[in-house]
């Protein structure tokens, strides 16, 4: 009897570890493919423009079941991508990104905030040109699972925010071009 109820605490208690460790936060790693920062701002009341960066690195850390998440991304704004290669060169000079002393810029997230099981914003600390920005991203669409051709679990956000850039010392020509920047972002991330 006694050696029963041994058995049946053992029991008990590796089905309790196993669950925590089905619950364990996953790191995910960005999809370098289809992870784009996007951005649009008013070009003299004529036109949106639309930009994107090609190059994104970053981890997304999820926990499902403690409805937990962090975001660490990291821009190479060298990669800035207008669709003509002088206006490339021109965004990245000192007046606007300066690439070549800041090449890089960072989101790093405070807090993911949940409705359900679906994240619904994302708070962090946005640093472009070595200046850091609280800024809030507002989750439009979100998908954790398996990665439909690499049969891996994956997850995958659209998200948008709103910046100044001249809080980030590039509002020159503003408000002709306009200073308000509509942040649009699309990540995947798969894991480790």
């Amino acid at each position: 009897m006694i050696r029963t109820n041994a058995s049946a605490i053992a029991l008990a208690f590796a089905t309790l570890f196993a669950g925590q460790a089905l619950a364990a936060p996953q790191t995910y790693v960005l999809d370098p493919t289809h992870s784009f920062p996007r951005f649009s701002y008013d070009h003299m009341g004529m036109s949106k423009q639309i930009l994107r960066f090609n190059k994104t690195t970053g981890t997304v850390v999820l926990d499902k079941e403690a409805k937990q998440a962090k975001v660490d991304v990291t821009i190479d704004m060298t990669s800035i991508d207008t669709g003509f290669d002088e206006f490339d060169e021109h965004i990245q000079g000192t007046d606007f990104l300066d690439t070549a002393t800041y090449p890089t810029a960072t989101f790093k997230s405070t807090k993911v905030n949940f409705q359900g099981d679906q994240p619904i914003s994302i708070e962090g600390d946005l640093t472009i040109k070595g200046i850091t920005k609280p800024i809030t991203l507002t989750v439009n669409s979100f998908f954790s699972g398996p990665h439909p051709m690499l049969e891996k679990d994956a997850v995958g956000a659209s998200a948008t925010g709103v910046i100044k850039r001249s809080e980030f010392n590039a509002g020159m020509y503003a408000p002709a071009v306009g200073d308000e920047v509509t942040l649009d972002i699309a990540l995947e991330a798969i894991v480790e």
